[in-house]
This record gives structure tokens, sequence and C-alpha cells, in this order.
């Protein structure tokens, strides 16, 4: 079965091959280091620090195996290629919501970038789906849990 490309932009490529760099290079060292040290304490089999630092050691090479499979298959969000009056991942859109009248900006990225805590939503969210193809000046309505939202569109960004 063919694996999954990942939408990413510039951004979130630099950032997943800046953890990777770290984690290969200063966290992998820092680990091994770990278990060197707890291993001089002796006996290894009721050294919390050891099992601590081992189950640390196993959570690294997880991750990186997993930044690593993103970034091979990492697709590359060339906002270029975007109408400039349409919302597509990659895209910055500035929104009304109808029902309380605040702004909300979103950027709009795959769903191994999103960080909604700083505004950036997966192409896959409600909102995200929703926003998707539509341009300035459309009404969009998002079914969400807590029920349905109207969000007018004011400006997109690439």
């Amino acid at each position: 079965m063919p694996e999954k490309e990942v939408l990413l932009t510039g951004d979130g490529i630099k950032k997943l091959e800046e953890e990777l760099h770290l984690l290969k290079s200063v966290k992998r060292r820092e680990v091994a280091e770990r278990i060197r040290t707890a291993i001089d304490f002796g006996d290894i089999s009721e050294n919390s620090e050891y099992e601590e630092a081992k189950n640390e050691q196993a959570f690294i090479e997880g991750r990186i195996a997993t930044l690593e499979k993103m970034l091979r298959h990492a697709r590359l969000i060339d906002t270029s290629a975007i109408p400039p009056d349409t919302v597509a991942v990659g895209s910055t859109v500035l929104l009304k919501d109808q029902n309380t009248g605040d702004e909300h900006t979103y950027t709009i990225v795959g769903s191994a970038e999103a960080d909604p805590d700083h505004d950036k939503i997966s192409n896959r969210s409600p909102v995200g789906k929703a926003l998707l193809g539509k341009k300035v000046g459309d009404l969009v309505e998002v079914k969400v849990p807590a029920g349905t939202h109207q969000y007018l569109i004011l400006d997109i960004k690439h």
C-alpha cells in the first residue's frame, strides 16, 4: 500500500528538520549518557533512572522514525499555484464569526503541521474543510459538535 503524502509548508518542513536534527545530534547522546551513568550504579533490575532513560530512548527513536517518514513523504505546499482569491492549503484566512462578531485569523495547513494554539488548523478539520475553495465575501457554514458557526471570509493571503 503506498504511503500517504504529508502536506507541509516550507516552515513546517524546516521545523520538522530542526526537530529531527536536535533529536539525532543532542537528545540521543544525552539519553545514551544517562543510560551509561545508570548502568554504572550497578544492578539495573531495580534502577529507576535506567528504566526512565530506556523509556526516553524508545520515545526518541520512535519520534525520529516518525519524523523521517513524514519528511520522506512530504509534499511542499506550492502557494504560487493557488489562485490569489481562493482558500487552499497554505492560505491565511481572516474570518468574521457571524454569531459573535469576533474576527479570527487561521492558516490552513496539512494535518501533520496543525497547531490550533498558534492558529494553524488542519485542512481536514471542520473549519479547514469548509474554507477550502472559498473566496473573499463568501459566507461559510461550519458544523461543529457545539452547533453550527457561520464565518464571513474577509481576507485571504498566501
